[in-house]
């Protein structure tokens, strides 16, 4: 089969983080072209990548590919996925997919009428610790999975003027914008959620027009319960991007700053005298660089190549969207948030 034409849409900052990946695939895709409304980022892109074209307006080269990754801000998201899905391109559409439910919604409906692929980049789902992860806890190696505590601490701080700041152009706030990667990972893990509650605030970010920092905690149909502690505004960190996975018969950590995998098993009983330690085993260690993107581009080659709906789709996506937009309603309501019914 002939190589994937790939077109780069929006070449700043997220765009390289995809560089690797698309090195590491060339045998199964070529990157055709590189726009960006900065030319010079658009050519800075197409050199790095070895793409043949570089342009300003997305519309020029619609027939030089066969399939797009969009990398703009999230309000710019619909009209760009649209404008491909309408033109008979797949879209692997930068998290999150859109802003609005609506528009989610329209893009879904596109994709399908096109037959066409339509991936949300949670490249999460596909780092070779959390897919151990998962395979360990499916298979139940360790007991029921009871409690699964996620944490992500980062500093990040944009620029004044840079849209990320927007509450409107970023679609929310931290939870929305980074908080979606663990929302879907709680879903994929622990399958429906039932009720939860958010807190966020912007104290301690304040260049954050909505949370910079937020507190998440969900309970699911079979008694699991869910919790991701988010923020852009860590000022060091112990933990940095880590996944407990209590079970009960041991607790599995996916230390993801480290590219490790423990389990951690036969702890003491409490008996007042707060020695609880535990025996750890190492089960496995991931020397590869880089943030794992080209696993997800791997998927959606693979999609489009076989014909196969992505992990990531736009049903599942949105699923994970509206657990968000719920929360958020339910906090600004004081209430506890019903999160039954909100898939497909």
């Amino acid at each position: 089969m002939s190589k994937i034409r790939l077109g780069i849409i929006g070449c700043g900052g997220m765009s390289d983080t995809h560089a690797l990946g698309f090195h590491k695939l060339s045998d199964r895709m070529e990157i055709a072209a590189t726009c960006d409304i900065v030319r010079e980022r658009a050519e800075k892109a197409a050199e790095l990548y070895g793409a043949p074209v570089a342009v300003e307006d997305y519309r020029e080269l619609t027939e030089l590919v066969d399939a797009v990754l969009v990398v703009l801000p999230h309000d710019l998201h619909f009209e760009a996925g649209m404008y491909f899905l309408q033109a008979g391109k797949h879209v692997l559409m930068e998290k999150p997919m859109c802003n609005t439910e609506a528009e989610c919604l329209e893009l879904i409906r596109a994709s399908e009428a096109a037959n066409k692929v339509l991936m949300t980049a949670y490249p999460v789902r596909f780092w070779p610790l959390v897919v151990k992860l998962k395979e360990l806890i499916d298979a139940k190696v360790y007991g029921e999975l009871f409690q699964l505590s996620i944490w992500t601490e980062q500093y990040t701080h944009y620029p004044d003027g840079h849209w990320g700041l927007s509450a409107d152009r970023l679609g929310g706030g931290q939870f929305f914008s980074h908080g979606c990667h663990y929302i879907d990972l709680m879903l994929w893990f622990m399958g429906k959620p039932v009720r939860g509650t958010h807190l966020g605030t912007n104290f301690g970010t304040p260049w954050m027009e909505k949370e910079g920092t937020s507190n998440v905690a969900i309970a699911f149909e079979n008694g699991a319960l869910g919790y991701h502690f988010g923020t852009w505004g860590a000022r060091g960190t112990r933990l940095g991007y880590s996944i407990h996975a209590h079970c009960t018969e041991g607790m599995l950590e996916a230390h993801i700053s480290e590219r490790k995998l423990y389990a951690h098993t036969n702890i003491r009983p409490e008996n007042a005298n707060m020695e609880n330690a535990s025996e750890t085993e190492l089960l496995m260690e991931d020397e590869s660089g880089g943030k794992f993107t080209h696993f997800e581009i791997e998927h959606f080659l693979s999609c489009i190549q076989n014909g196969t709906k992505p992990l990531t789709d736009g049903r599942t996506s949105l699923e994970g969207l509206r657990v968000i937009w719920r929360l958020y309603e339910a906090e600004q309501e004081g209430k506890v948030a019903d999160l039954s019914g909100l898939g497909f």
